[in-house]
């Protein structure tokens, strides 16, 4: 055992360590409970009763040793790496290339938006995105057959089918008509859901932004001189629009809402599909029932509401090809946009 004990005590001697990995190694061989000096006086009991004092006694010099050793080597480390740490930089190393990031081109379009409507009053309003039915579909007249309500359009709670995804921002429209007096003048963006394949034209999660007006005498030319105020605004002052006959349950009438192709300047071009007109939201005058179900008088108040997809308009506007690029975090792609910010 002693010829054990004097090899020991060389290799704790001889031991290096340059980082904390070799530290905790020597702790754990040389002064933890199950360590190799630790088997050792477990050992004692097999030594000669009248050898047993003077073998404690060198045991317990090699265990005083080892901690010894092992503070010295803590120590010696911790020195080390605050020494690291304060070495002088060396001036004559390249510089760190900028960094600087940039905004989503997502939310740069939103920004936009708001922008312009905030300038002719209109407010900010956000909503929750797990929906009831009343706020998703009945207040907005969805009859209760409307296909919307089936699982090929909508992701419902499986544990309670009254609760889904919202699947547009018009239920943010219905809590301020709840909760807000007319005159109302707001506008309601964020992330919605539709159980939709994903392609390059289409996404299962996207974002839109709608508006909506409501106070005494509202008219469908108001609707139409705010679509043609936000559409010079943000694509150009040379845009023009046209609205087209559509239907939606919580609109009537209802158009859907075009622009004239500022790619191509109407002369026909792929984006366009040669028509010289890009289709950029819905749009029309607040169907009655849907005031009266938000407890707002119809025959004394009118109103219209619109919508319009983030990322269609973006992709319009920065001709985008494929509308997967914004969820896939992409720092090329994202890159692109910094002068945007």
């Amino acid at each position: 055992m002693k010829e054990k004990v004097e090899a020991l005590k060389e290799e704790i001697s001889n031991y290096v360590a340059t980082n904390k990995d070799q530290l905790e190694a020597f702790r754990l061989k040389f002064i933890s409970r199950k360590s190799v000096i630790g088997d050792l006086f477990s050992n004692l009991k097999d030594v000669a009763q009248e050898d047993r004092k003077a073998m404690g006694s060198i045991l317990n010099e090699l265990k005083n040793h080892a901690q010894g050793m092992f503070k010295d080597l803590a120590t010696s480390l911790e020195n080390n790496q605050e020494e690291a740490s304060e070495a002088p930089i060396d001036l004559t190393l390249p510089p760190v290339p900028d960094t600087l990031g940039s905004l989503h081109p997502l939310s740069i379009t939103k920004k936009r938006i708001q922008e312009i409507f905030e300038r002719i009053g209109f407010n900010i309003s956000y909503g929750p995105e797990i929906e009831d039915d009343w706020h998703n579909f009945t207040a907005l007249n969805f009859p209760e057959n409307h296909p919307a309500r089936e699982m090929q359009d909508t992701f419902f709670i499986e544990k309670d089918p009254d609760i889904a995804l919202r699947t547009h921002t018009s239920s943010v429209q219905v809590r301020v008509m709840e909760n807000d007096k007319p005159p109302i003048r707001t506008l309601s963006p964020g992330r919605v859901f539709r159980n939709e394949a994903i392609s390059v034209r289409a996404h299962c999660i996207f974002h839109q932004v709608e508006g909506l007006y409501v106070d005494r005498n509202v008219s469908f030319a108001d609707l139409k001189q705010t679509m043609l105020y936000f559409a010079k605004e943000f694509f150009g002052k040379d845009t023009k629009i046209r609205l087209r006959p559509s239907f939606f349950p919580f609109t009537e009438p209802s158009a859907e809402l075009d622009i004239s192709c500022f790619i191509c300047n109407q002369k026909g071009c792929k984006i366009c599909k040669h028509t010289g007109w890009v289709e950029i939201g819905g749009c029309g005058m607040v169907d009655p029932n849907v005031l009266q179900n938000c407890k707002i008088d119809p025959e004394a108040y009118t109103g219209f509401a619109f919508g319009m997809g983030i990322e269609r308009i973006t992709m319009l506007k920065y001709q985008v090809n494929d509308i997967r690029l914004f969820t896939e975090n992409d720092i090329r792609f994202l890159r692109q946009f910094r002068s945007f910010n």
